[in-house]
């Protein structure tokens, strides 16, 4: 590799790092925001859980954004280069685009490596722990999901709001009961509540004092002259299941969560007992996919080469929209594709290969063509 190639391999290795990296923050803070920013508030995730967590997230979302970063990064240098003329002084200089495409396929190729590992290995056990983290979390202070001055609305079929909590005691204490259509039964208020959580039977205790009852018609409960009575009923103990709430003690893991001895494993295991078509389907769409979606990488790279030279911008936005655009392409071609995962006779495990297969096939013929001006 020469000076000018070694050149051509740091711009763009460091483009794609810095775009991979914006792009993987934006979904690390997507996923904390919409996951965890809730148990952190509630006090439920310690700051220091909440940060590990995030790390958590890194091999996750990195399995999107080392191909958008590709993608970014390609077009970047070389829309760059293309419009300084440095691109045209090369080729006058007798040097092909083969010789500026060789850095960027070599780079390519080894995020197809890193890709490939990440899909089998690294992004499952994350995923896997981070799943189990929340759920342990969670569990370990389920107390904390009772917030003052918050209307909770977690458990099934109640709702409970507290004007003040002091550990497991509550005071000014508002209980909601709700049929299946979400209309109001029963309102109860206690001057004061204990709460405690009984782990073996998944549920939360809580004794309400000094209540006063509000009951309605079941029939009719939304009309307020359908009152059955209002009357003080003293001391009231409620037992609120908590169901799935706070996940299941062992985290239950898709087909596309496990690594690839786990998927091997699984797939000889529906072999030998002879499961349904559509189970052994799924394990087979999950290796293939995880297989097919390593291929992007190389896929977006030869697509932004000739385009990255063809365009001619040094635009950041414009490349960033070229970008965008063969991104949203790409994975609107997946998503046709997943709808077939439930018919294993038209076999989702190969037509997974289509959105990558069919982006290098356009990206060589794009190759070839500016290849010839």
């Amino acid at each position: 590799m020469n000076l000018l190639q070694r050149h051509i391999f740091k711009s763009v290795l460091f483009t794609c790092m810095v775009a991979a990296g914006v792009f993987a923050f934006v979904l690390i803070v997507g996923n904390a925001l919409k996951d965890l920013l809730g148990y952190l508030l509630a006090g439920q995730l310690s700051l220091e859980a909440f940060l590990k967590l995030s790390v958590l997230l890194v091999p996750y979302v990195g399995v999107h954004a080392l191909p958008i970063g590709m993608l970014t990064g390609v077009l970047l240098v070389l829309g760059r280069m293309s419009a300084q003329q440095e691109i045209t002084a090369m080729r006058a200089a007798g040097l092909g685009l083969g010789f500026v495409a060789r850095p960027i396929l070599l780079i390519a190729v080894v995020g197809v490596g890193v890709t490939l590992a990440l899909n089998f290995y690294f992004m499952p056990q994350a995923r896997t722990a981070y799943r189990s983290t929340v759920s342990n979390a969670v569990r370990n202070n389920p107390l904390s999901m009772i917030v003052e001055k918050t209307f909770i609305r977690d458990f099934q079929g109640v709702v409970v709001y507290a004007g003040s909590k002091n550990g497991g005691e509550l005071a000014d204490v508002w209980v909601w009961r709700l049929d299946k259509e979400k209309r109001v039964t029963e309102f109860m208020r206690a001057k004061s509540a204990s709460v405690d959580y009984d782990e073996e039977a998944n549920v939360m205790k809580v004794v309400l004092r000094e209540t006063f009852s509000d009951r309605r018609n079941p029939k009719n409960p939304e009309v307020f002259a359908n009152t059955d009575y209002q009357a003080p009923m003293g001391e009231v103990p409620l037992e609120l299941p908590l169901g799935n709430l706070f996940g299941s003690k062992r985290v239950y893991r898709k087909d596309s969560l496990l690594t690839w001895d786990e998927l091997i494993d699984r797939k000889s295991q529906l072999a030998r007992e002879q499961a349904p078509a559509l189970a052994q389907m799924k394990v087979a769409v999950a290796i293939n996919e995880k297989a097919a979606g390593s291929l992007m990488i190389l896929a977006f790279a030869l697509m932004a080469i000739p385009l990255g030279i063809k365009v001619s911008r040094k635009e950041t936005m414009a490349n960033l929209g070229v970008a965008l655009l063969l991104a949203l392409a790409y994975y609107f071609l997946n998503v046709m594709v997943s709808w077939l995962d439930r018919s294993p006779a038209l076999r989702p495990d190969l037509w997974v290969w289509l959105p990558p297969v069919l982006f290098i096939a356009l990206g060589v013929g794009l190759y070839r063509r500016v290849e010839r001006i």
